[in-house]
């Protein structure tokens, strides 16, 4: 592991986690037993990440421990909060393969990544169209930026708002700011067709809060793998969340 500090040239304030990071952290710990559903994120995003991606907002690098048991040779990961940080520090000390930072994702520091990547964070980011344009520094020309968001405002919870969710995102809207970002936008979809209604009763409705226990494990074992083969095989009208994959441009290609 490295740990790589911010450039040196830039004074502006240090980057600053919107919502309540205890109760992030909170439900990160207490969602790690869906392994299914993790399964199912993490092997959307494999395909698209390259030799060498950057995570946006790593949590307590789950997601990367999954990429690098599946073969990515190099992975940055990165956190504003510091509680969150020095875990990835402490999780990924000896592993020379994996760079532990803090960004701010307006103003990157010139990079050749592979892939930009971010689960479950952007809808924290009210600048959304700034930070994707980040991509445009962190990624090679031709590199991926792969992004998943909790879909639809209807189902803005109290929990939302409590964890910094700003908004809530339907398809056409995850594209019209990867296209205002100046992205190429590959593939938009809605995820986790039975989760939009779960979250709405349970977090919306109810006012829930996420977390380990005998239901999300029984919603794990059988309602995540029979969703994931549908939405495989026929696609998804709606969804928990949205996935989306872009390309930051060629500027040097040739016009087809």
């Amino acid at each position: 592991m490295s740990i790589d500090e911010p450039p040196t040239q830039f004074t502006h304030a240090a980057p600053q986690a919107l919502g309540d990071a205890a109760l992030q952290s909170q439900t990160l710990e207490s969602v790690a037993s869906a392994v299914r559903y993790h399964e199912w994120l993490t092997s959307l995003a494999r395909p698209h990440l390259g030799e060498h991606p950057l995570e946006l907002g790593s949590g307590l690098g789950d997601y990367a421990r999954t990429w690098l048991d599946d073969g990515v040779e190099e992975l940055t990961v990165t956190e504003v909060d510091p509680s969150r940080l020095a875990l990835l520090q402490q999780r990924f000390a000896g592993d020379s393969r994996v760079h532990v930072r803090t960004i701010d994702v307006f103003r990157p520091h010139p990079a050749e990544h592979s892939a930009f990547v971010a689960f479950n964070v952007l809808e924290h980011i009210p600048d959304h169209v700034g930070a994707l344009r980040a991509a445009h520094q962190l990624v090679r020309p031709g590199g991926a930026v792969i992004m998943f968001v909790p879909a639809f405002m209807f189902a803005m919870s109290p929990f939302d708002a409590a964890v910094g969710h700003v908004r809530r995102y339907t398809k056409g809207q995850l594209r019209d700011a990867m296209v205002a970002a100046g992205l190429e936008v590959e593939e938009v979809r809605y995820v986790n067709m039975p989760g939009l209604l779960a979250w709405f009763v349970g977090m919306r409705l109810l006012r829930m809060t996420p977390g380990d226990g005998p239901l999300l494990s029984l919603w794990d074992r059988l309602v995540i793998p029979l969703a994931r083969r549908l939405e495989t095989r026929f696609g998804a009208m709606f969804g928990q969340s949205v996935f989306a994959v872009a390309r930051v441009p060629d500027e040097g290609a040739t016009p087809r």
